[in-house]
């Protein structure tokens, strides 16, 4: 898979950008690669990086997440520490957005910095099950209001089309055609397809699954 040393992850609430951000940042530990994960969502507190925590600690990862994450305070501000992102070099860095355009007002502090490196790819994790996102034309209403506000442009897609524990073969291929569709509307390549281990394994027809995840943070997507 190809890397850039900055990958962003953003999309609708509930189009699993968390779980995805996770994920790949555990993939990418498993190459060996030097990881840092910043959770940038100042929105929504229920659904939280800090959640795996754990996990991304015994992998070697570092975590950077909102000071009052996963406690009945939730104010809307970025650790000092989140610059670390875009001035340390010598990690891949990965982060998780907040959920439509309010979220991603969060990342445009970083997006000149961003621009200026270069080297990043931005991705719109997109399920077309879930309802403000079940048509191309509401999708690509999503996204761009998601580039106004963060101050950068998206240059992938991420396919997470499921329906949580309901997901079986023939939801992932159901996907397909509305992710060929977006890709061709916006002109973006889809970078990946994702689903869960059991399920993967079960496509035939894709030849190829980038990302299986390992597991879901949450029974449905955050």
């Amino acid at each position: 898979m190809d890397h850039k040393r900055l990958t962003l992850f953003a999309g609708h609430y509930g189009s699993g950008k968390t779980n995805i951000a996770v994920n790949y940042a555990l993939s990418l530990a498993g190459e060996g690669k030097r990881v840092c994960i910043a959770d940038l969502d100042i929105v929504n507190p229920y659904f939280r990086t800090k959640d795996s925590e754990g996990e991304l600690s015994r992998a070697g990862i570092t975590l950077i997440s909102p000071r009052y994450a996963n406690t009945n305070v939730d104010l809307p501000a970025l650790p000092p520490e989140s610059y670390r992102l875009v001035q340390d070099k010598s990690s891949f860095g990965v982060m998780d957005i907040g959920g439509d355009d309010r979220g991603a007002f969060a990342l445009g502090r970083f997006a000149e910095a961003i621009k200026e490196e270069g080297d990043y790819r931005m991705a719109f994790v997109v399920n077309c099950y879930r309802p403000l996102t079940s048509t191309v034309e509401d999708a690509v209403v999503i996204m761009r209001e998601i580039e106004e506000a963060a101050g950068l442009k998206f240059t992938s897609i991420v396919n997470n089309s499921n329906l949580g524990r309901e997901t079986t073969r023939e939801t992932l291929l159901g996907s397909l055609d509305f992710v060929r569709e977006l890709s061709r509307v916006t002109g973006l390549e889809v970078w990946m397809h994702t689903a869960e281990a059991e399920v993967a394994k079960m496509i035939s027809e894709i030849p190829v699954f980038p990302l299986t995840l390992q597991k879901r943070i949450f029974d449905l997507p955050g």
